[in-house]
């Protein structure tokens, strides 16, 4: 936990959180107070959708996983082509593979017709004008590995600008070291509480509302001050 780092644009002080106390978090937030994963996505899709349209991008490509942060990339792509954004997802796996909240995110935003796809080769056929990263979220411990690897090595290698979600994947959401490859976003949508290795970017992190009740908060003994006031995300210094 850090409470000196990050602040609201008036001053306010922002709690960031380990990836452990984050885990926590979700836990209590689903176990305790009844919000489902899926609710969390849908508020994190939304706030991504948000930010993505602020820059008016010709076209986006989500780069996706499996997990929380995988479907938190699916429902954003939902949110912008309700939006009529032209929007293309490209998976780390064959959609075969995706389990539980981020396979119910998949057959949505499926029913849509937007297209996905898996595999560098499908990110190598793309030529967006800006990249969301949803691949891997705080959880990573370690080194990134296999297509979601290469997946990021493509990015580094696009003139497009880089939207994550929650902590660029790659990067340790405690730390911020990188121990492998890892994205270099132009901005950082992160969820609820900002993870404490963000401070190791040099971009400011933009904090996003999930709708988790300040009490989940209290119940972990955090720190906590409603950031938001009327909006949905606040961007921090």
């Amino acid at each position: 936990m850090d409470t000196d780092t990050f602040q609201t644009p008036d001053g306010r002080p922002v709690t960031a959180v380990t990836a452990a106390e984050m885990a926590r978090v979700d836990e209590v937030a689903i176990d305790e107070f009844g919000i489902s994963l899926l609710q969390m996505m849908e508020h994190a899709g939304r706030n991504l959708a948000a930010n993505v349209r602020a820059y008016d991008p010709e076209s986006v490509l989500i780069l996706a996983g499996n997990g929380g942060n995988g479907g938190g990339g699916l429902c954003g792509a939902r949110h912008l082509a309700n939006r009529d954004v032209p929007v293309t997802v490209v998976l780390d796996r064959p959609p075969g593979r995706l389990e539980g909240a981020a396979r119910t995110q998949y057959e949505a935003l499926a029913a849509t017709g937007v297209t996905v796809e898996s595999g560098v080769g499908a990110m190598d056929q793309q030529a967006p004008t800006l990249v969301v990263d949803a691949l891997v979220g705080y959880g990573l411990d370690g080194p990134l590995r296999g297509t979601a690897a290469e997946l990021v090595e493509r990015v580094a290698d696009t003139d497009a600008r880089t939207v994550s979600l929650d902590v660029p994947t790659g990067m340790n959401a405690t730390t911020g070291d990188c121990a492998g490859p890892a994205v270099d976003p132009d901005r950082v949508v992160t969820l609820a509480l900002p993870k404490t290795g963000l401070s190791a970017l040099e971009t400011t992190p933009v904090l996003a509302d999930i709708a988790i009740p300040a009490g989940v908060y209290e119940a972990l003994d955090l720190p906590y001050a409603n950031p938001f006031d009327d909006e949905y995300w606040v961007e921090l210094r």
